[in-house]
């Protein structure tokens, strides 16, 4: 068990570091797994290993300076401050593997968990478009919301836009839901609302979105627009054309990223062959700015059984392939 102790020299500084009901103090208790006790004008900060316990020590230190030169001391500016000093604590090879992206609304942080999304997120960063073609349960929007609410509470954009094709699948259909096509087209975005929600929380999120600076729309709405300074997110891409994705791509305007995401075995279009994102990948792969990140079922994190799901599908699309071509050369070799 590691401790150490700081010194306030002022009571007031102390509860505005511990934040209105020690809100803050619990944040960085919850993200370093160490405890944090007020004892008058001492704080003591105890832990199972020391190296979180310096952690924890070091932003309590920069929240103090922040309070000396008069800086709000808030939610956000906490969390910035752990993330930076975990990923300060790193060395290459681990932060490679285990990069905390944001924290979300629950403090809990965000990561990359495999090396394949830890190149979706380094893609993320760097590039102007991202591709990102996977299996369900890789993260492939998640991460890009994630990254999205990271750049917005930095000040990179001012507002991000979230769209994806308003298609059915399976039997379902637009025309026999109830309402208007504002109603209508609601629950296909609605794995968009889960995944910002559970980054920003319900509250804050549902105020940005009233404020215009988060945009949840279908992807036919793009059309005539440009997006300056936004995160635009293009959520199941492989239902959408080609042309349609040529439109949503030429959106773009002054200082705006957009991710293209994707999982090209789960095609909801009539034909199979009218899904664009595969041949979209193929034609701006050489351009620079643009990355092509492609997930397999080894990035599969969701549940375990989503991995043996995917790898089950694998197979057999494997299997019918062969079979396919195996019968093929018979029908030559009859000729």
């Amino acid at each position: 068990m590691e401790i150490k102790q700081i010194e306030f020299d002022d009571l007031v500084k102390q509860q505005a570091v511990f934040g209105p009901q020690d809100h803050l103090a619990k944040s960085i208790e919850k993200f370093f797994s160490v405890s944090i006790v007020a004892r008058g004008s001492s704080v003591e900060i105890t832990g199972e290993t020391g190296k979180n316990v310096e952690l924890a020590e070091s932003v309590l230190n920069s929240l103090m300076e922040l309070y000396d030169k008069g800086d709000e001391l808030t939610k956000g500016t906490v969390h910035r401050l752990m993330e930076e000093a975990y990923a300060g604590s790193l060395d290459e090879t681990v932060r490679a593997m285990d990069s905390v992206v944001i924290l979300n609304n629950r403090g809990v942080p965000v990561k990359c968990k495999t090396p394949g999304q830890q190149r979706y997120v380094q893609a993320l960063r760097e590039s102007t478009v991202t591709l990102c073609i996977g299996p369900a349960g890789t993260g492939k929007t998640y991460l890009a919301i994630a990254q999205a609410a990271k750049e917005l509470r930095d000040g990179e954009i001012d507002r991000i836009i979230m769209s994806r094709p308003a298609i059915e699948a399976g039997e379902e259909r637009l025309g026999f839901l109830p309402g208007d096509l504002a109603q209508k087209v609601d629950p296909y975005l609605r794995p968009l609302y889960d995944a910002l929600n559970d980054i920003m929380g319900m509250e804050k999120a549902e105020k940005l979105r009233e404020r215009g600076i988060i945009e949840i729309a279908p992807l036919a709405y793009m059309r005539g627009r440009t997006l300056s300074r936004s995160r635009v997110i293009i959520d199941e891409s492989q239902n959408a054309s080609l042309m349609t994705l040529k439109m949503a791509l030429t959106r773009l305007g002054e200082g705006s990223k957009m991710v293209l995401t994707g999982d090209v075995t789960q095609i909801d279009l009539p034909h199979a062959s009218d899904s664009g994102l595969q041949k979209c990948a193929e034609i701006l792969q050489p351009i620079e700015g643009i990355s092509v990140t492609k997930l397999s079922n080894r990035d599969v994190v969701r549940n375990k059984i989503v991995r043996d799901i995917v790898k089950a599908f694998e197979k057999e699309e494997q299997r019918r392939e062969e079979k396919e071509k195996a019968f093929s050369r018979k029908k030559r070799l009859y000729k």
